[in-house]
């Protein structure tokens, strides 16, 4: 998202300022023009600590978070300060454009391929679903796409059956590159659709890069979607996300002595059946999948990749451990 904002200020304001950043993936900047080497010490430069506190009113006013650093960086330099484009801004270097995709580079020409996140974060556990049903999404398309699975190392990522594996095995530029040739991306509400949409098309296609997003009653919609992606919500289905989001973090307590154990911060209206909050519960396989082949080019395509028969896994949780 801060990304975007610096776009905007070059974009709104060219020639008058010259930026740099310090943020924890500064591999999201690689390649990026907007971007000058400054010294934290010099004394014209200026320091901003960016902030979103915009999303403390999205619930109830229409922005979406590309409005979020935007606006704050604005009030900040008292300048007219917003969105230039519905994404993000992620560049490629040319080098990277011409390597082939890290599937390919890692596996062989697979063909063509969609990103499948099939969990999350621990500090968020209410935006997951359930990893039976990711795998029922797998099985049933399993002869129209190949997925690659992919998440990060620490995090709750249960293998999947009939995908190609690249779970922790990619950094977070080659990430960007896997996704650059990508067919489509299926995630939860994560960076994932974030990255579908500010990472730019390979020069052979000439439209937006497909995405669906199991997103419940966390968040309202018009904060997190792409005009062109498939945002399946609940919001307004139940009392606790009646007008808006919920913004909950956790579907249970995981007694890990996180803050996000909580009550304020718990779910509240959680299916023991299910294994879900009643408001992911709700968003069914086939509504996902429906949004997949929505798109065009999901009906006829064979994969390339075959996956041979995969014992199941225990997922060991360690310290923490839950239902879901």
């Amino acid at each position: 998202m801060l990304t975007a904002a610096v776009r905007d200020l070059h974009q709104l304001h060219p020639g008058k300022f010259v930026t740099d950043v310090r943020t924890s993936c500064p591999e999201l900047w690689e390649h990026n023009p907007r971007i000058t080497s400054l010294e934290e010490d010099d004394p014209k430069v200026r320091h901003i600590q960016c902030h979103y506190p915009l999303i403390q009113r999205a619930n109830h006013e229409p922005w979406h978070f590309l409005h979020g650093y935007s606006q704050y960086l604005g009030q900040q330099l008292g300048i007219d300060l917003h969105p230039t484009a519905f994404r993000g801004d992620i560049h490629l270097s040319p080098a990277e454009r011409k390597r082939p995709s890290p599937v390919e580079e890692a596996h062989g020409d697979a063909g063509p391929y969609w990103i499948i996140v099939a969990g999350g974060k621990y500090d968020y556990t209410i935006k997951w679903w359930h990893r039976r049903r990711w795998q029922e999404v797998v099985d049933r398309l399993q002869d129209r796409i190949t997925f690659v699975q992919v998440g990060g190392e620490g995090d709750y990522h249960p293998p999947l059956r009939g995908v190609i594996d690249m779970r922790g095995k990619t950094t977070l530029r080659e990430l960007v590159r896997l996704v650059y040739w990508s067919e489509g991306v299926l995630s939860p509400v994560t960076s994932l659709p974030h990255l579908a949409a500010a990472v730019p098309l390979p020069p052979h296609r000439n439209r937006e890069r497909p995405c669906v997003v199991v997103a419940g009653g966390r968040e309202p919609p018009h904060w997190e979607a792409y005009p062109w992606h498939r945002f399946l919500h609940t919001v307004g289905s139940l009392p606790c996300c009646a007008s808006g989001g919920c913004w909950k973090s956790r579907a249970v307590p995981l007694g890990d002595g996180s803050e996000h154990d909580a009550p304020k911060h718990l779910c509240q209206d959680f299916s023991t059946a299910a294994g879900l909050p009643r408001c992911m519960d709700l968003i069914s396989t086939d509504q996902v999948i429906e949004a997949i082949t929505s798109y065009p080019n999901t009906h006829e395509h064979q994969p390339r990749f075959q996956a041979a028969p995969q014992k199941s896994e225990r997922q060991k949780t360690s310290r923490k451990k839950a239902r879901f």
